[in-house]
This record gives structure tokens, sequence and C-alpha cells, in this order.
């Protein structure tokens, strides 16, 4: 624990000295992948990074980017919107490369494996006439953004639709995968519209996530540039909050959501790093032992502060981009 400690300390004094928004890394040591008593994953799409970061039209996601980790090298697995979706369930796409529909798998994925191990998982989808429902369309959903209805290790009580979604959010399973419908998603509608569905239907989760020990995770499944980076953010207690620049993708956020849970990783997510930068780490337990200062009187000892946080400069504003084609 000293060693820890001597390492906390050079960190914090080396970004006292190297002054406000330096690049300065936390301990690798200090490090930890938190367990959420609850994590949503909200998937939108087909829009860039620069489409939605900066954007006046999306006010509600970027107060999320300011109080959570904002990854701003996150990106796709590839194009169109399907193969997205298996990499961030199923941690592999499948081979497929297009939106075809349907599909049938039995690979291992992050609902089967965390449901193996006693724990739980449901897909919400916005717009699916029924629970269980297997159909390809139904006015504006579509099964390609519902991953987890194609696996016959999944049962089809985890396939829900999103009025099932509970307003007791203890209810909620260990891992939640929401996703909205093609007007909310902004596939069809405007950034404006997914913005406000965000801030009317997933705030009252997020606000409630910050006092209970629970995750909320937005991302979106490609872009509309050929980087293909897209917006991804963690906002939680457990996370720290600033914008990081380290590559992420699908399979590296699935690989963390099995890390979390002490599940099996699947796929190529197995091969995959957790995301280990985004979050709070507590001081070491075996703080100092006030000092006598003068007669009768102790001084308080000062907690240890977490070492800086890499913070990038915002990007300028930039207003929407054309829509993908489906």
């Amino acid at each position: 624990m000293i060693g820890i400690l001597a390492v906390w300390v050079e960190t914090f004094l080396a970004g006292l000295l190297a002054g406000p928004g330096a690049l300065v890394s936390r301990p690798a040591a200090l490090a930890t992948i938190p367990r959420p008593d609850h994590t949503v994953v909200v998937i939108m799409e087909n829009h860039s990074y620069s489409s939605v970061i900066g954007n006046g039209s999306a006010p509600y996601i970027n107060s999320l980017r300011t109080e959570g980790a904002s990854f701003t090298n996150s990106h796709g697995v590839g194009h169109p919107s399907e193969p997205n979706y298996l990499a961030l369930f199923e941690g592999a796409t499948e081979n497929l490369t297009d939106d075809s529909c349907p599909h049938t798998y039995s690979a291992a994925n992050l609902g089967s494996e965390l449901l193996a191990s006693g724990q739980s998982f449901v897909g919400y989808s916005e717009s699916m006439p029924s629970d269980g429902y297997t159909g390809c369309t139904s006015g504006r959903y579509a099964r390609k953004h519902n991953p987890w209805v194609n696996y016959r290790n999944v049962p089809a009580s985890s396939n829900r639709t999103f009025d099932a979604f509970p307003s007791d959010f203890d209810a909620l399973p260990t891992v939640s995968y929401v996703a909205p419908n093609l007007c909310n998603d902004m596939h069809d509608c405007s950034v404006a519209t997914g913005d406000a569905w965000l801030r009317s239907r997933m705030d009252p989760y997020v606000q409630w996530a910050k006092t209970h020990n629970s995750l909320f995770v937005l991302t979106f499944d490609e872009s509309d540039t050929s980087t293909n980076q897209v917006p991804t953010i963690f906002v939680g207690p457990m996370v720290q909050a600033g914008d990081y620049g380290e590559r992420v993708d699908h399979y590296r956020t699935l690989r963390t959501l099995e890390e979390m849970y002490g599940v099996p990783a699947t796929g190529i997510s197995a091969s995959s790093e957790p995301i280990a930068s985004a979050w709070q780490s507590a001081p070491p337990a075996d703080t100092p032992t006030p000092t006598p200062t003068g007669i009768g009187v102790q001084e308080t000892p000062t907690p240890i502060p977490r070492a800086p946080v890499i913070r990038l400069q915002r990007p300028p504003v930039h207003g929407p981009t054309p829509l993908p084609g489906p």
C-alpha cells in the first residue's frame, strides 16, 4: 500500500507542476473496473461525434458529456447498422455486411452470459408491438436494431417493449440495452428530436443512478462519416468526468461490461482491453495519523486528491450533418 501511495502522490505532484490542462495519466495500479448495481446502455443512430458534441441542437447530450466521461476517439466497427449492434452485444459481427432480417445465432453474448451467471439482462425496444416479438419491422420498430432477439440462448422474456422499462429503477435488470425507435434514435428524425427523447425518457434514470451506484452508457451504432467516429459517454457516480482520447470501439465497450459483471468475454471482445481510465479511484485506506500541532490541538489530515484527468480542448460547434441511408 505504501508503494501505491507513493505512486499516487508522485502523479498528483506531477499534475500540479505541469499546470492546468496538462496531459497526466492516473496510476495504473489504481485503475479498477467498478461493479454498478445497474447499467443501462442506450444506442442511438448514424451520427458522428462532431455532429452531436458541441451541437446546440443536443443540449442534453452535451450536458451528459460535461458531467460524465466522454470518449473523443470512439468508433463503430463497420457499416451499415446491424453489424455494429451485433458487435456491441456478441463481440462479433457474424460476417454480416447488411441490415438483412431475420437471423438466428447461437454464439455466447452478453445477455446469455449474464443469465448463465445468475444475473439478469433485458433489451427494451421502443415501438416493438409486443414482448417477444420476432418480426422484422413494425411501424418505427426495426429488428436490425434489436440484436438480442437473434440469439437462441437469450429467452423471449428478455425481449421487451420499451413500455416495460420500469419506473421503479430498483426493478431494472443487471444490464439493460435500450433501442429507441427509428425517429427517436435520430435515424429518421433530427438530432434535436433524439436529444429531447433522451432527456424525457432517460434522465430520470440518470439522476437516480447518481445516488444508487448505477451507470448510464450512451453510444451510437455508426457515424455518417468515413472515420466512423461516434459519441460515447459514461455517466454515473463511479465515473471520473472528463474527455478521454484513447481509442474505443464497440468491442471495448462490451468488454468493459463483461469485466464489470465478471462474465466471460465473448468474440473479439475477449482480445480487447476493458476501459479502465474513466473510473473514480478511492484514496488509500491507510491515511496518515493526525499529528499534534499544539497543546490539546490536532490537525485533521488533508485527503489525498485524485490525480488530474486528461481533458482535451472542446471541438467547435458544428451543425448536424445529413443522415446516411438505411
